[in-house]
């Protein structure tokens, strides 16, 4: 799993954890119970993983420089001691991740907080797949949200790309990197840099229903966003 490529180089291009921290506000529209998750590339930690029932909201607190993704795992139990979820599970046998990122397919929610230009970044990012409808809302004025609104996983997910629970239901879409491992639909090899990776068929499945959200890892002029830093935000599943 990686950063999408733009918002990699602002974080490695901020030297300065100054500035004032950020309320993440993470609300649950969903009619049933997830469990969110955070890893950190940067700054201090935050809270890993909880539960969030369904109507409920939380809040988190990011450090001034947080860089770092959200995530939201589901169909999540317990089993001989461990917890483990169906989608988006990090591998911890725990609610907490602890610094283990989500298991693709994941819709990520991606934060670059006093980057470069004074300015927070943010994008959400289905170039590791999709499991959840996601947006971002800026509390402060005139910036803009960031959302996909759409339930990929069942509408318009192929075959060859979902991941489905034991009763069929189709609970993740892979991107076509995941699925299939080839340099062109990773961005790798002959195809490692924005003039040779370019859309697929599979990452315009992915854009034609969420155009704000990057859908591989190029996609940047449509799918990253800035608002000026110290302001809080908004992290809605199922908007």
């Amino acid at each position: 799993m990686r950063f999408s490529s733009s918002l990699l180089i602002v974080s490695l291009l901020c030297y300065v954890y100054g500035g004032t921290s950020a309320i993440f506000t993470i609300r649950n529209n969903c009619p049933y119970t997830i469990w969110p998750a955070t890893l950190t590339s940067r700054g201090g930690a935050i809270s890993t993983g909880f539960e969030l029932r369904s109507q409920t909201s939380t809040n988190l607190n990011a450090p001034a420089g947080w860089s770092g993704r959200i995530w939201a795992r589901s169909t999540c139990s317990y089993f001989e001691g461990r917890f483990h979820c169906l989608a988006g599970d990090c591998g911890s046998g725990q609610v907490a991740c602890n610094g283990a990122g989500g298991t693709p397919p994941v819709s990520l929610i991606e934060f670059t907080l006093n980057g470069d230009g004074n300015k927070d970044y943010y994008d959400l990012s289905l170039v590791d797949g999709f499991n959840f409808p996601v947006a971002v809302a800026p509390q402060s004025g005139g910036c803009p949200t960031a959302i996909c609104p759409v339930d990929i996983n069942n509408r318009g997910c192929p075959n060859e790309l979902a991941v489905r629970d034991g009763s069929g239901g189709v609970i993740g879409c892979k991107s076509a990197c995941f699925a299939f491992n080839q340099p062109q639909y990773c961005c790798t090899g002959p195809y490692g840099g924005p003039q040779t990776c370019k859309p697929t068929y599979y990452s315009d499945i992915f854009k034609r229903q969420c155009p704000q959200a990057y859908s591989y890892a190029y996609d940047d002029k449509s799918s990253l966003f800035t608002c000026p830093a110290g302001g809080n935000y908004l992290v809605t599943f199922c908007p």
